[in-house]
């Protein structure tokens, strides 16, 4: 196999294919680049870790075609210091692999094609297609809540709903929900001609990485393609696909409280502004210390924000609209914060019914076509 690529061109390429490269796994072709030149000058680039995966085509001019398996973190670095304009890539039949630049050579080993892990099937009969914008502020909204080591796999993800011109998302893990409904308008590409009817649990480090690679650009449209076990996203000028976490998602709608009679209505942005400076606080960086607490006091139209550590203390107040009974309740600071910056509501309505009930915090004043809800469990205080 040989290759010439423009250095410049594949250092960007291979940029994003670094995400999805294995860092440390039993198959060692893993931890490398599927490189698969062909004839015709494509070379087609790809990158698995066993759970995700990222495949691009770049043009190249192909001198001999062929398919190798090149170490993805050498590869990235070599062509990133080289000098020259272009870079030439080799492998020869021994599986010895020389990439030269200028008056600069490097040489490395390299596998066979073959040795690369299976990848899935990156096109079904059955998908969707649906702004990148839209997808992107969905999962802006959800992404805090999601759980990454919980002994429930279901939980170590995100859920997407997606019916006719309806998307829904929801995280959740032992400490914080939030929930995401909006109207979208989704072009169905179900072959069959079937009315979309998707649910899928996305992989939390699946849906980090989606969020870096969509545009927050309503003209831009993202393909995806389902199967039973994965899913693909067809952008552009890249492909980028994942597994699916196996399972039956929690009855979201069951443990979600509606019977909350107590109601603040307080401005977001003071809102976290006060709990940012009472983080000062309860944000102990000490080894072994334990993260305390911020206490709400709800009294009258009045609401007092303080805590207390090792620290130090903080007092804080912000004037709100109550309608209900004076209570005090307490949260771990940074998952309220989380669930704050996650709404884009101006003014939010806190519901709540005792100190050891989840609160549900929501716009004020929802949108026709948008709800999203956020729930969070407080702590106890000690006496």
């Amino acid at each position: 196999m040989k290759i010439v690529f423009n250095r410049q061109k594949i250092a960007n390429e291979v940029a994003p294919l670094m995400n999805t490269v294995s860092g440390k796994s039993t198959i060692k072709a893993a931890e490398g680049i599927l490189i698969d030149a062909a004839a015709d000058g494509v070379c087609t680039l790809t990158t698995f870790d066993l759970e995700k995966g990222t495949r691009l085509s770049v043009q190249a001019d192909v001198i001999e075609a062929g398919c190798a398996v090149i170490d993805a973190q050498k590869f990235a670095q070599t062509v990133r210091v080289m000098e020259g304009d272009t870079v030439e890539l080799t492998v020869s039949e021994n599986m010895q692999a020389c990439i030269s630049s200028g008056k600069s050579t490097h040489r490395m080993n390299a596998l066979r094609g073959a040795d690369y892990p299976e990848i899935p099937r990156l096109q079904t009969e059955n998908g969707f297609v649906v702004s990148q914008a839209t997808l992107r502020e969905m999962i802006a909204k959800i992404m805090f809540a999601m759980a990454a080591n919980d002994q429930r796999p279901v939980l170590n993800g995100c859920y997407f709903k997606v019916t006719k011109d309806q998307l829904l998302l929801v995280s959740c893990d032992s400490f914080k929900l939030a929930r995401c409904s909006m109207k979208a308008e989704l072009e169905n590409k179900n072959a069959d001609g079937s009315d979309l009817q998707f649910g899928f649990i996305l992989p939390t480090k699946t849906v980090n990485e989606l969020y870096r690679i969509l545009k927050d650009d309503e003209r831009e449209t993202v393909r995806v393609y389902m199967s039973r076990k994965n899913i693909v996203f067809k952008f552009e000028d890249m492909v980028f696909f994942s597994r699916l976490i196996d399972g039956q998602y929690l009855d979201f709608d069951r443990i979600i409280l509606d019977s909350h009679k107590n109601f603040a209505f307080v401005d977001r942005e003071k809102l976290i502004a006060a709990l940012e400076r009472a983080a000062l606080v309860t944000e102990e960086k000490v080894a072994g210390s334990v993260r305390s607490h911020v206490k709400l006091d709800f009294e009258n139209n009045l609401l007092k924000i303080s805590a207390v550590s090792t620290l130090g203390s903080t007092y804080d107040e912000i004037e709100l609209d109550h309608d209900g009974e004076d209570l005090t309740i307490a949260f771990n600071n940074r998952f309220l914060i989380e669930s704050l910056r996650a709404s884009t509501a101006d003014k939010v309505r806190i519901a709540m019914s005792s100190p050891l009930t989840s609160i549900n915090i929501e716009p004020a004043e929802p949108k026709e076509d948008e709800t999203e809800l956020f729930m969070l469990l407080p702590v106890r205080m000690k006496n």
